[in-house]
């Protein structure tokens, strides 16, 4: 799943894997649905925490 993306991932690549908006994406993390952490003021997301987002719903 997702093998054209790179194993840490940035906000674009998060709205492009799950087909939503930045304002979505923004809110997942935010909210702490999806885990992400920040380098500098850019928020990473680990591809396989995507998956585990994925796979809870």
């Amino acid at each position: 799943m997702f093998e054209n993306y790179k194993d840490v991932v940035n906000i674009e690549d998060l709205t492009q894997m799950l087909d939503i908006g930045k304002n979505k994406a923004y809110e997942l993390i935010n909210s702490g649905i999806i885990k992400s952490f920040k380098i500098g003021k850019v928020h990473k997301i680990p591809k396989v925490w995507i998956v585990d987002y994925i796979q809870m719903q």
